[in-house]
């Protein structure tokens, strides 16, 4: 993490491309000036191939990616969507705007979805389930698509911060029925904003294409505009300019996840000998993508003490401690309420997630991270673990 790391001279040229070849931004349309290059049509068919699904669908963002894959597949009011604790902000926010209800389970040791709470929380409404794939790591794939197989439900898949991992094999986000991607500034590759949705559903690719362009079904055999409709929908585009940034970093991905893999794998050796932290556990740690590294103190106590301490020492957090506000339910009173169907109050809910999550820490791993920043990384979390 994060792509930006890896702009340069090529994002650049890619964008300027797009003006020497007319300057349309927009998507669609606009043939002749654009000289018939789409570049969001080849981003969307390289995403395709390179994640092995047979469609793929870019959007304006990770959080519309998740409202389009819901409202494809015919989510909405009247059905509850089961979510987990730990998560952006987003992709409750999703739910609610396609007027679903959320559920929100625990999460375990591996920061996704318990399967266990996940079984408990089914009810009659429920029609679908979206496990969230955090800190680039897998959910329980095994279990969840098990409970969702025995009870009819739908999966959709929250990749947003796992772009590029496995789960037995498989690329996360072709599991269930939908997977949701993002690529804001601080993904591990960036069209700046901008996300994907996955499918090898051809009737959800198409609902998908409709909904994200105001309901217009690119019929070919009308102009534009006077194009057919069958759903009313809302602007969700992709521009061009995100679709060429877009290519270019997905030619950088494999090497960036490589990297990034290879750097945690130092830090974390240095530390497998403290006795005072155990290390997150994982569904695959094989398919997780290396951005982040996630450890747990005796409780929050400790946890708070020893983040002041390597902050002091300017080393870096991913979310725990420092943005845990935005990425757990227990602090969304604003948006969790019975004015909107929920259940509870979200600060007295999911009690073992919270003491798990203020136990955590989780330190970034960079992708142009020199020999000289690793140990300095290494020598901090050594120095503080060693003497709380």
């Amino acid at each position: 993490m994060p792509g930006y790391e890896l702009i340069d001279e090529q994002e650049r040229l890619a964008v300027n491309e797009v003006f020497d070849r007319g300057g349309v931004l927009f998507s669609v349309g606009f043939d002749a000036l654009r000289q018939n290059v789409f570049r969001v049509r080849e981003f969307e068919s390289a995403f395709g191939r390179r994640f092995e699904t047979k469609f793929a669908h870019a959007v304006s963002s990770g959080t519309a990616a998740i409202k389009v894959a819901l409202k494809a597949l015919g989510v909405g009011r009247g059905d509850e969507v089961i979510t987990q604790c730990f998560t952006f902000v987003a992709t409750v926010e999703a739910i609610l705007e396609s007027g679903a209800t959320p559920v929100i389970t625990e999460v375990d040791e591996t920061l996704t979805m318990d399967p266990e709470d996940l079984a408990a929380r089914i009810g009659p409404k429920t029609r679908a389930i979206m496990p969230v794939h955090m800190l680039g790591a897998p959910a329980r794939m095994s279990q969840i698509m098990e409970i969702a197989r025995a009870h009819d439900l739908l999966v959709l898949e929250d990749t947003a911060q796992a772009c590029g991992g496995t789960f037995q094999g498989k690329y996360l986000g072709t599991l269930g029925n939908v997977g949701m991607f993002s690529f804001d500034f601080g993904k591990v590759m960036t069209t700046g904003e901008g996300g994907m949705l996955t499918t090898n559903n051809h009737d959800v690719h198409l609902m998908a294409k409709e909904y994200s362009d105001h309901g217009h079904q690119n019929n070919p055999a009308f102009p534009r505009g006077s194009d057919t409709r069958r759903i009313h929908g809302f602007n969700y585009r992709m521009t061009e300019l995100a679709g060429a940034i877009g290519l270019v970093q997905l030619g950088k991905l494999e090497s960036a996840l490589q990297t990034q893999r290879r750097n945690k794998t130092k830090i974390k050796s240095a530390l497998s000998d403290i006795p005072s932290i155990r290390f997150r556990s994982f569904a695959d740690e094989n398919g997780e993508i290396g951005d982040t590294l996630v450890f747990f103190l005796e409780n929050p106590q400790l946890a708070g003490k020893a983040a002041e301490s390597l902050a002091s020492r300017n080393v870096r957090f991913k979310i725990l401690p420092e943005a845990l506000d935005w990425h757990f339910a227990g602090t969304w009173s604003h948006m969790l309420s019975p004015s909107n169907g929920f259940k509870g109050t979200p600060a007295n809910l999911w009690t073992r997630s919270s003491n798990l999550l203020r136990s955590a820490i989780a330190v970034p791993i960079l992708i142009r991270m020199d020999d000289a920043q690793i140990e300095r990384i290494i020598d901090s979390l050594r120095y503080v673990l060693t003497h709380l």
